[in-house]
């Protein structure tokens, strides 16, 4: 089939190439198919334009209802794992208030156990004459006391006489 238009397009060429004008040629060279005019390629649409296909409505929809998903997707798992770390943190509060607990228990045994051990030394002082009396104690912790306040005025005399002695110095 190619060579029969092959020979008839050679016919056609050989009976009118004597016959053609500039004008002829220039327009013939222009048309595809015999008839059909070439597209210039100014103004015109790409093909790829052309057949674009523009989305339905529903597709639209589609690919909103997708993206929203994904996002709906990833907010649960965000809420997921701050579900995991909140239920973490429980377990580690309930372990720490348990050996607070245990802590405690401990605290109370070693407690019964001081006072126990203090009455028994108590008592032991007394059968030993070990002891004072608790006016005995009273007169000893008044005499301390007095020895204290002693002190304390000797201190304050001679901060007073230090006092003097500087200003006495930086008045000279």
């Amino acid at each position: 089939m190619s060579n029969a238009w092959k020979q008839t397009h050679r016919i056609k060429r050989f009976t009118v190439g004597a016959m053609i004008t500039p004008e002829y040629h220039g327009w013939r060279s222009k048309r595809i198919n015999d008839n059909i005019p070439k597209l210039s390629r100014e103004g015109s649409q790409l093909i790829e334009e052309h057949l674009r296909v523009v989305p339905s409505e529903l597709e639209i929809l589609k690919q909103v209802f997708e993206r929203r998903n994904a996002e709906l997707e990833k907010q649960i798992e965000q809420i997921e794992e701050e579900k995991m770390n909140l239920r973490l943190d429980a377990d580690v509060q309930k372990l720490e208030a348990e050996r607070l607990r245990k802590g405690k228990a401990r605290a109370e045994e070693d407690l019964d156990s001081l006072k126990t051990d203090y009455k028994k030394l108590r008592l032991s002082m007394r059968t030993a004459g070990l002891g004072k009396t608790s006016e005995q104690w009273r007169k000893e912790i008044q005499e301390e006391k007095n020895k204290a306040d002693e002190w304390e005025r000797r201190f304050q005399e001679i901060q007073a006489q230090n006092e003097t002695l500087k200003r006495s110095l930086s008045e000279n």
